[in-house]
């Protein structure tokens, strides 16, 4: 396979088109293009998304919901943006909540959920989240007298232990948060089955999809969950945060707020004065991946994208594990290719620490991988691979097979015994 060849079906974009939309691509390095494989970290952003922020910052700067025209620009702006994030997650525009980042949203629901509960509660998380998906769950253990219970992955397949799983849901578990793919391990949870285990207690079920958004199409009507975090910032666009909530428990739920405040939802749970440029982005973002498929429909196009994008993903991931996994002192974790994951792939090499390695990468070879435990702390600590952690390289949409390529030969360099 070559990039010529990585054409797509159904008329979405070849990887060369989409490459060319990224101005962080024309970077060079002594060997060539700078190869980013820090996108699971944060991805590189299109000159359109940029074009949006700056868009809102020069020509609409106001705050909201007064009477002149930037102030309804601004407005129509903040609409055209939810609905695009609602399109994005299969949700309506008024279950769209916009906030700083996907950790303080988590804070921001945990705390409301935990006026709900009392001492005897219980909460299940897994090892294979990232810590914005356990902290603010423990921190109520302190706060309301709830328990926590902390379900083990497995380090053999990289997935979670399900039997751990199905032992920890009981009558007593009020809610159920897991990540529908590791940020670490590339691994793809099995939904379906968290979602049965989750009802048949009458649990909630609140999902982490930072990882998954970038990767795989989210419909949170056909998740069946209740509340869903992502971060725009992973799918090109800028930093700020996004959580959809069930309609009827947004409403119903009492957020903490200040009293003057919008007392409806969605407004009700977004607290202070948004990050407006970052929402327009947002929005931009969705617009710019919808882009890159013929269609009528935004929610239609970003089907087909997807549909390709995962296959692509497949792809690559394929060639990157199988180049890498012959390499003598590499080790990969995760689970295989054919197997639910992303293109995330996370390795050490030995004799080489995580971050002398993505140095001599970076330095000598212009590829930028990310390295420690990037807050999945409790999957680094059940690896034993604390406190240097992994190496992990993401593909993105504009990744390329030169650059995997590119990637695998430099770590065979690394990992090459010297004579």
């Amino acid at each position: 396979m070559t990039d010529s060849q990585v054409t797509g079906t159904a008329g979405v974009a070849s990887v060369e088109q989409i490459r060319a939309a990224f101005p962080a691509l024309e970077r060079t390095h002594a060997r060539g293009p700078v190869g980013y494989f820090d996108a699971p970290g944060g991805t590189q952003v299109p000159a359109v998304v940029a074009e949006a922020v700056s868009e809102q910052l020069l020509r609409h700067n106001a705050n909201a919901h007064w009477a002149y025209d930037t102030s309804r620009e601004l407005d129509e702006m903040l609409a055209g943006s939810r609905a695009a994030l609602a399109d994005f997650l299969g949700g309506a525009e008024d279950e769209i909540v916009l906030g700083p980042n996907m950790t303080t949203l988590t804070f921001h629901v945990a705390r409301a959920l935990g006026r709900t509960w009392n001492r005897g509660d219980e909460i299940v998380v897994t090892e294979l989240d990232h810590q914005a998906n356990i902290s603010p769950w423990k921190d109520l253990e302190a706060e309301r007298g709830v328990a926590v219970r902390t379900v083990p992955l497995a380090p053999e397949t990289g997935d979670l232990d399900w039997e751990a799983l199905e032992s920890a849901i009981s009558p007593r578990t009020r809610l159920l948060a897991v990540t529908a793919a590791s940020n670490a391990l590339g691994t793809i949870v099995d939904m379906d089955r968290v979602r049965g285990l989750a009802r048949s207690v009458g649990a909630l079920l609140f999902v982490d999809a930072v990882h998954f958004a970038p990767h795989e199409r989210i419909d949170v009507r056909r998740l069946g969950c209740d509340f869903l975090v992502c971060s725009p910032y992973k799918f090109y666009g800028p930093h700020v945060g996004v959580l959809w909530g069930r309609e009827e428990l947004l409403r119903e739920v009492l957020p903490p707020k200040l009293a003057p405040a919008p007392d409806t939802a969605p407004e009700r749970w977004e607290t202070g004065t948004l990050n407006h440029e970052g929402i327009a982005g947002a929005g931009a973002a969705v617009d710019f991946i919808a882009s890159l498929a013929s269609g009528t429909s935004r929610a239609g196009r970003l089907d087909t994208v997807y549909a390709e994008l995962s296959r692509r993903g497949e792809e690559l991931l394929s060639r990157l594990w199988s180049g890498l996994e012959g390499a003598p002192g590499v080790r990969l974790y995760g689970p295989p290719p054919g197997r639910p994951r992303t293109p995330t792939l996370s390795l050490t090499i030995e004799g080489s620490s995580p971050e002398g390695a993505a140095s001599r990468l970076s330095s000598e070879w212009g590829l930028f991988l990310s390295h420690g435990n990037f807050y999945a702390s409790l999957v680094t600590e059940r690896l034993g691979v604390e406190p240097a952690g992994l190496l992990r390289a993401g593909c993105a949409v504009y990744t390329s097979v030169e650059e995997v390529d590119r990637l695998v030969e430099a770590v065979g360099e690394i990992a090459r015994p010297t004579l």
